[in-house]
């Protein structure tokens, strides 16, 4: 019978130390260890109390709530990762994010969990779901979309103040769904980019733009892989401008062409802006 290998027994020690093991009459390390388990969460929030998804110094944020909530549920700083970081007043019905727990919690046991943490803020986790750490709710996402609400009436809002934009004056839902159609595909678009925009290039590709009536609701309906900065709301105020006859399609055209912020629109308001889903 062969004596005990030493190097063998050297390794399984070192293996324990790591909290890993050999599997019995093999020699070849394979750990067991389990990585800390990531969690897809789905989460739809009430925008308009908070500065923004991230962090920001001037107030609350999202993100900060998510993860004071996280820390009463498992004693860690963990960092809440979202899809889209939405700005101040915006809202979302199917934001994405994702966190890595030291525990391997029960799905349904997380979601339950960082609800009862997050009252009293508008913020619910609608689902949470356990995925490969390959994941990354940021940067492994395909496309995403967004509406944007505006209610066409002189009344005021009563029920759904800081939800919906409220324009008065009647809109050309023809001439705007048409002038749409001029920003899909890939372009720069630096005209319908915030000034404090971060991201490296003004170019991006939108798939889909479109602006329907139901009776005194108009919804705008956009998606892409990304978006930069402020563009849905630069979009759509420009939009707004034509279905009040100040732009057509043409001026549109124009006003992307000369990739100048300059020549935009007005700027939408960001009551009626919601992050709808995200695809991966």
């Amino acid at each position: 019978m062969r004596g005990r290998d030493p190097r063998i027994h050297r390794k399984k020690n070192f293996l324990k130390e790591m909290d890993c093991r050999v599997k019995p009459g093999n020699d070849r390390p394979v750990q067991v260890a389990a990585l800390m388990p990531r969690y897809k969460l789905i989460i739809e929030y009430d925008g308009a109390p908070f500065c923004g998804w991230q962090y920001q110094d001037n107030g609350p944020s999202v993100q900060g709530a998510l993860e004071a909530a996280v820390k009463a549920m498992t004693g860690d700083n963990v960092r809440v990762n979202g899809a889209g970081r939405t700005d101040a007043g915006v809202h979302a019905l199917g934001q994405v994010a994702h966190i890595d727990l030291a525990k391997d919690y029960k799905a349904d046991r997380v979601r339950d969990a960082l609800n009862a943490h997050m009252r009293p803020h508008p913020i619910g986790v609608l689902s949470a779901e356990i995925v490969p750490e390959t994941f990354d709710a940021r940067f492994s996402a395909t496309k995403r979309h967004y509406i944007y609400r505006i209610t066409n009436r002189r009344a005021n809002l009563a029920l759904n103040a800081g939800h919906v934009w409220r324009v008065a004056r009647p809109l050309d839902v023809a001439a705007m769904n048409e002038a749409a159609q001029v920003l899909i595909g890939k372009h720069d678009f630096t005209t319908f980019r915030d000034t404090e925009c971060q991201a490296k290039s003004p170019e991006k590709t939108l798939d889909t733009l479109n602006v329907a009536r139901d009776g005194e609701d108009v919804n705008i309906t956009t998606s892409a892989r990304s978006f930069l900065h402020s563009q849905v709301r630069s979009m759509v105020g420009s939009l707004v401008w034509v279905g009040h006859g100040r732009w057509n399609a043409d001026d549109m055209r124009r006003a992307l062409d000369a990739r100048d912020r300059t020549a935009c629109g007005p700027v939408a308001p960001p009551d009626g802006l919601y992050l709808v889903r995200v695809e991966y």
